[in-house]
C-alpha cells in the first residue's frame, strides 16, 4: 500500500504524465506533488483544481442521485480536456473524514485517458494516508 510519494511516482509512470499531486479540496493545498505544473507552480494548480473538485463534490446536481446532499462525494472522478492535455481528478475515499483527490495532468498526444482513469482508481484505493 503506497504512501503519498510512492502513489505520485506511480502516477508519473503513466504514459504522457506531466504532473501529479494529491490535493485537499477543502483548503486547496497540495499534500504532495511530482513532475510539472501547467502554470509552473504546484500550489496555484492545487488551489485551482480544488475549486473544481469542491464544486463537483458539493453541488446537488452531482450528489442528489447518489444519496443526497451531505452523503459525501458521490463523484468518482472529473476530466477536464484542454487543447494540450487532460486533467484527471480522482477523489480518494478514506475511513476518516477526508476531502482529498489525486490530480494527474496528461499530455494529450501521448497520454492514455482510459488507462489513466483505471490506474488512478487503483492508486486511490491503495493509497495510505495518515
Amino acid at each position: 500500500m503506497p504512501g503519498i510519494d510512492e502513489c505520485l511516482l506511480e502516477a508519473m509512470a503513466l504514459p504522457g504524465a506531466r504532473g501529479a499531486s494529491l490535493v485537499d479540496w477543502t483548503s486547496g493545498l497540495a499534500l504532495g506533488t511530482a513532475g510539472d505544473s501547467p502554470v509552473g507552480d504546484h500550489e496555484t494548480t492545487a488551489a485551482e483544481t480544488a475549486e473544481i473538485a469542491r464544486s463537483a463534490a458539493e453541488f446537488d446536481s452531482f450528489t442528489a442521485a447518489d444519496g443526497g446532499p451531505g452523503a459525501g462525494p458521490a463523484v468518482e472522478d472529473l476530466i477536464v480536456t484542454t487543447r494540450a492535455g487532460y486533467h484527471v481528478l480522482r477523489f480518494v475515499e478514506t475511513s476518516f473524514e477526508s476531502s482529498v483527490f489525486l490530480h494527474l495532468w496528461l499530455d494529450r498526444d501521448s497520454g492514455n485517458l482510459a488507462l489513466a482513469r483505471l490506474r488512478l482508481r487503483d492508486l486511490a484505493e491503495r493509497l495510505v494516508l495518515g
